[in-house]
Parts: C-alpha cells; sequence; structure tokens
C-alpha cells in the first residue's frame, strides 16, 4: 500500500528547466508556408454552406425556395464529400408560383438523395451506375413532370448543383444564378439566364445597361412547369479548393452587383454573416421581389 502511495502522490521527477530552451523567430519563408497551409489544407476534405433568405419589402408572398444538404465520411474508406445546393424562384403573378417551386426543390432532392443514399451510406458504398450528369437531368425532368401536375399554370427557376469531391455538377432553368469565386478573388457567372432579355443581349439587340432595365426583364422562355419540351443547361466544373459557389434569385442579382457580391463574400468574417448581408443589401436597394442566397466554400 506504501508502494502505491508513493506512485500516486509521492515527489514528482523534476522537469527540465525552461532556461535551456532555445527559441528562434519563424523566417518569413515559415510564416508564409504555415499561413498557406492553414488557409488550404483541411482533413477530411469538406463543405461548409450557408444560407439566406427574405420575402423582401414588397411582397406579402415568399414564391422562392432552397435546399442545402452537406455529407462528409471520413475515414480508411471513406467517400469524397458530398454537397447538394439548390435554388428555385417560382414564377411571379402566375397561380401557384409558391407551389411550383418548393416541389421542385423537393422533388430534385428527393431524387438525388435516394441515388446517393447507397453510396454516400452503403455497407460496403455502391458504384454509381449513371453519371452526375444523368442524374441531375433525370431529377429535374421529374420536377417538370411533378410540377406541371401539382401547380399547373405555375412555373419555376431552378438552379441545382451537386458537388462529389471536387467535381460540381450544375442543372439550370431559367434566371436564377450560379457563381464561381476563386482563391484570387475572382468572380465567374457559370449559368446562362433564359430569360428573354437576355436573349436580345446575347444577339447584340440591346446592350447590357439597357437590358438591366427593360420593362421585359423578367420574362423567362425557359421554366420548370412550362408545357413545352424541357432543356436544361448540364455544366460540369472543378469546385476550387477553398473557393467559393454561390446561388441566388434575381431578387439577389438584380438589385446587388455582381462586384457587390464579391465583396460581400471576401469581405465578412464567415459565410453565413455574408449571405445575411448580401440580403439586407437587396432589401435596402428596396427589395421589390423575394431574395434567396446559398454560399458554399470546399475546404480541402
Amino acid at each position: 500500500m506504501l508502494d502505491l502511495f508513493r506512485k500516486y502522490f509521492g515527489k514528482k521527477e523534476k522537469k527540465p528547466s525552461v532556461d535551456n530552451v532555445v527559441t528562434a523567430p519563424l523566417s518569413d519563408v515559415q510564416l508564409q508556408s504555415i499561413k498557406a497551409m492553414a488557409q488550404n489544407r483541411c482533413e477530411p476534405a469538406q463543405f461548409q454552406v450557408a444560407s439566406g433568405q427574405s420575402v423582401g419589402r414588397q411582397r406579402e408572398l415568399n414564391e422562392d425556395s432552397l435546399f442545402t444538404c452537406v455529407s462528409t465520411v471520413a475515414g480508411n474508406s471513406g467517400n469524397p464529400p458530398f454537397g447538394l445546393f439548390i435554388v428555385a424562384d417560382g414564377m411571379g403573378g402566375h397561380q401557384y408560383g409558391e407551389v411550383a417551386s418548393n416541389t421542385a426543390i423537393r422533388v430534385i432532392s428527393g431524387y438525388i438523395m435516394k441515388k446517393f443514399q447507397p453510396s454516400l451510406f452503403g455497407m460496403p458504398p455502391q458504384p454509381m451506375e449513371e453519371s452526375l450528369q444523368e442524374i441531375l437531368q433525370a431529377a429535374v425532368m421529374e420536377a417538370q413532370r411533378a410540377v406541371l401536375r401539382e401547380a399547373p399554370g405555375s412555373g419555376t427557376t431552378v438552379t441545382a448543383a451537386l458537388a462529389l469531391g471536387q467535381q460540381l455538377t450544375i442543372a439550370h432553368v431559367g434566371d436564377s444564378r450560379g457563381y464561381l469565386l476563386y482563391n484570387e478573388q475572382r468572380m465567374e457567372a457559370i449559368t446562362r439566364d433564359h430569360s428573354l432579355v437576355r436573349r436580345l443581349e446575347e444577339l447584340g439587340q440591346i446592350t447590357a445597361a439597357e437590358a438591366a432595365v427593360h420593362p421585359q426583364r423578367n420574362v423567362l422562355y425557359r421554366a420548370v412547369g412550362q408545357r413545352e419540351a424541357l432543356e436544361p443547361d448540364i455544366v460540369t466544373t472543378p469546385f476550387p479548393v477553398g473557393g467559393y459557389l454561390l446561388l441566388c434569385s434575381d431578387g439577389l442579382w438584380g438589385l446587388v452587383s455582381d462586384e457587390e457580391m464579391r465583396r460581400f463574400v471576401y469581405g465578412t468574417p464567415n459565410i453565413q454573416r455574408a449571405c445575411q448581408e448580401m440580403v439586407n443589401a437587396a432589401n435596402a436597394a428596396g427589395g421589390p421581389d423575394n431574395i434567396s442566397v446559398v454560399l458554399a466554400q470546399f475546404l480541402g
């Protein structure tokens, strides 16, 4: 018993004196290396996501819908990080616009999550038989049928981004937008508006300045829920490591310039604050429409 007492409560061994420790300031090269590692490396690779939304200042009903979901499975047999981000804007002035956007969000997210559940959480993970492009295409077509059934006479934009590791695939219909923001603080649109005014601008019949104030700038020639054959744009591009994906409805980009959005992303302390600041800016500019924004960052 005495030996046991001495083991736990006896005199402790004296530690080396700190006076013997030699220190030196880190060189500029070492500091830059540590800074770069802190900024660019993250283990495991993962997505961070935030969102913001407002009915605006001149609408009583919110016809926008959004969806975000991220998953990280890490370990010896882990999967690439998964992210699904969607913004939908129900067509204003049409019956059931809010039903159309919500239906599209639920159908697309449900379709994709069912497809990925076995590969993400199966034991063992199951290989995908379809490409990401085929999955997104099929999901949007499912939404088209559902909107025609659930909200006839309405319509909605859809911008849906599916990220698997650094591979980013986007399905786009309408005039909600997707942007990529890179580490050098460059911002690039990766979707093309399916609007009458944007088409006139592309044909050189009006200028960008004229398009911004055109009375028909909100008229779409392609939307989910239209009875014409639907052809979503499908785009695949690398997700910039450390960079951002921004999705938003026209209630944001129609009032807040690309340059202002870029400054909010890089000039605020975190992505949730950036989303809220963008929504606040759109409302400060009058808030004539519903406002939705999703901001995701890939850390790897």
